[in-house]
Parts: structure tokens; C-alpha cells; sequence
């Protein structure tokens, strides 16, 4: 169980995050929503711990993560793995390497210092590989890869960490629609198959409804909605995007992108009112 309790984030005035309180059981799909800015990013990371919270405690399994330092944030962190919108994999090493640094917290900062992996854990990292449908990118330099083939080197690197949590801030932000979906394949399939809990930011709603078994709203740092796919109803996409039906950020959220169907009906940041295309929904 993850819980969440009254956590806030402020940059100096600023808050990006606003009093959040959520209890997600193990082995949710949750795809958390959003127009830019409204504070998903920020979640993610403070669960990850990349920033501390300004307020509130975050906890898992009952321990205070929020609060631990050293060795205990760094077995937290190779708990809580993290899948970045950029991919963050280091471009000049190759796949096989990249996939194997999901090991480091594992071992002992001598193994990690001279960079030497057993037998096993090069059988583990290419069955990551293999999982992914990319092993034969195994020897490439990871920058020469795809998009899709980086993310889902990334998604390898991931479960090598044998994590019991994994966090995806916008993983398909920057892909086609066909790599989208086999990057929230994979990650549909780790969470039923594993009983893995996912929590990954989206743009789209009808990513969220395809994929998550529950869905958490955000709009000005705070939860506006929680719940399963099927209660997102015109009034709750109007709490979290706002009415105004202005902004990319909406537009990619009503949009039905090819993960589904190729005859998608696009909306645009000045087609007008939001009515239209909400009652597509």
C-alpha cells in the first residue's frame, strides 16, 4: 500500500503541489491526468523521492519514505523504479550495459566501481531484452536506437531493479502513436503478469480508459478526481481541463489517438468551445 498523506510541494510562492492525499493498493494500473502544470510531474517525483515534499509524509508498507536518508532512500529508490519521458539512458554505452545499471543498487560499490556483472546478470539483463522484443539491439550504442526502442530499453533497465513499484512520468510523450503502444503494452503487461503497481502520467484520456484500472484527475497542484475510467464523465474532464477548451494540453487529452483506431478525430487548440469533442466522450 502506498499512501499519501496531505503532501504539498512549494517552489518558492508556487505551489505545485497542493495537499494530496491518495492510498493506492498494490498492484493498481493508475494513470494520472492532467493539463501541464498541474503538479503530475511533481507527484511522481516525490514519491520517487528526486525532490522532497514541503509538507505531508509519504509512506509505503508503513515505512515513512518521505523521511529516510542513505542506504534506505537508495533501497527506495531501487523499489520504486522510474521511467523518464526522455528516456534517460546513457547514449554512448550499449543497450546490454544501459540495461544492466538497473543493477547498481543491487551490488557493492566495488562490482559497480570496476563494472563487472556476473554471468547471471547478463542472462537476466537479455531476458529483459527479449520481454521487450528488442534483443537484437542488445550490442547497438543505446543513442542509435528509436524512440520507442529507447523507451523500451528503459522499461528493461526497470525490471531489472526487480521493483515493486514502477513510476512513468509522460512515457509516451514523445512517441508515435505505434510505439506508444507497445511501450503501455509492456507496461500493462508487467502490472497483471507481475502484480506490479504502475502509476504513469498521460495526456490522453483515452490511454487512461484503455489501459488503467483507475484514474486520478489533477488540476492547480490538487486531486480533482479519483476513480475508474468509466466515471470519467463530461463534468469530471471539465474539472480537470478546465472549460475553456483552449490549450494543446486539452486538445491531446480529447484526442483519439491511433493507440485505438487510425480514424481519429483531432481537436484543435482553436476549435472553439470544448462541447464538441466532449460529446465524443
Amino acid at each position: 500500500m502506498l499512501e499519501i498523506r496531505d503532501v504539498s510541494r512549494r517552489f518558492g510562492k508556487n505551489t505545485a503541489v497542493g495537499n494530496v492525499v491518495l492510498e493506492i493498493p498494490q498492484g493498481q494500473m493508475v494513470g494520472v491526468i492532467g493539463r501541464s502544470g498541474a503538479g503530475k510531474s511533481t507527484l511522481l517525483r516525490m514519491i520517487n523521492r528526486l525532490i522532497d515534499p514541503s509538507e505531508g509524509s509519504i509512506l509505503f508498507d508503513g515505512v515513512d519514505v518521505s523521511r529516510i536518508r542513505g542506504a534506505q532512500l537508495r533501497r527506495w529508490q531501487r523499489d520504486c523504479a522510474m521511467i523518464f519521458q526522455q528516456f534517460n539512458l546513457v547514449p554512448r554505452l550499449d543497450v546490454l550495459t544501459n540495461v544492466l545499471l538497473g543493477r547498481l543498487n543491487h551490488r557493492s560499490t566495488v562490482l559497480n566501481l570496476l563494472g563487472i556483472f556476473s554471468r547471471e546478470e547478463r542472462a537476466q539483463a537479455i531476458a529483459a531484452l527479449e520481454r521487450l522484443d528488442i534483443p537484437q539491439t542488445a550490442l547497438q550504442a543505446a543513442g542509435t536506437l528509436s524512440g520507442g526502442q529507447q523507451q523500451r530499453v528503459a522499461i528493461a533497465r526497470a525490471l531489472m531493479q526487480k521493483p515493486k513499484m514502477i513510476l512513468a512520468d509522460e512515457p509516451i510523450a514523445s512517441l508515435d502513436p505505434l510505439n506508444a503502444k507497445v511501450v503501455m503494452d509492456a507496461l500493462q503487461d508487467i502490472n497483471l503478469r507481475e502484480g506490479i503497481t504502475v502509476i504513469t502520467n498521460l495526456h490522453t484520456l483515452d490511454t487512461a480508459r484503455q489501459y488503467c484500472n483507475r484514474v486520478i484527475g489533477m488540476a492547480a497542484g490538487r486531486v480533482v478526481f479519483d476513480g475508474p475510467p468509466e466515471e470519467l464523465t463530461r463534468e469530471a474532464v471539465r474539472m480537470v481541463y478546465g472549460a475553456d477548451g483552449e490549450g494543446n494540453e486539452i486538445s491531446e487529452s480529447i484526442t483519439s489517438t491511433a493507440i485505438r483506431t487510425p480514424a481519429a478525430v483531432r481537436v484543435s487548440a482553436s476549435s472553439g468551445p470544448l462541447e464538441p469533442a466532449l460529446e465524443r466522450l
